[in-house]
């Protein structure tokens, strides 16, 4: 029998959620950022949101355990609000905890909804960086 998923938003900081991608990382999760990339690209004071949407099993991995696939809300130091994708075991999300309202929650999973992935925001800051960093004539 699969586990019901969790229809709510854990709000979480960049401590915890540090914490919970390096969890991810040591179960060989496949949904996760690099703990090295979140270091330094997120904004050190930010709160960052979960959203479980997906139950995730592996049956061709068997030794894996079942996990909520969450939707992300990420804050970077520009400021921005970015989507990724997380792993997480369902006893770690249980224990986050429940601090947002209704209204809080229906806002950041709109929010989710529209923001930028991460892999985009990667790519659009690189390539920006680089033309920055062009001489210019």
């Amino acid at each position: 029998m699969t586990p019901v998923l969790p229809r709510t938003v854990r709000a979480v900081d960049t401590d915890q959620l540090l914490d919970l991608h390096q969890e991810a990382a040591t179960l060989s999760f496949s949904q996760r950022l690099p703990v090295a990339w979140l270091q330094a690209h997120l904004a050190a004071e930010a709160t960052h949101y979960l959203f479980p949407t997906v139950v995730q099993r592996l049956r061709h991995r068997p030794e894996v355990p079942l996990q909520w696939r969450c939707q992300l809300l990420l804050t970077v130091r520009t400021g921005e609000q970015i989507w990724g994708l997380l792993d997480v075991l369902p006893d770690t999300f249980d224990k986050l905890s429940e601090t947002l309202d209704a209204a809080s929650k229906k806002d950041i999973v709109s929010l989710i909804g529209r923001a930028e992935t991460q892999l985009k925001w990667a790519e659009r800051t690189t390539a920006d960086a680089v033309h920055d960093e062009m001489p210019r004539q």
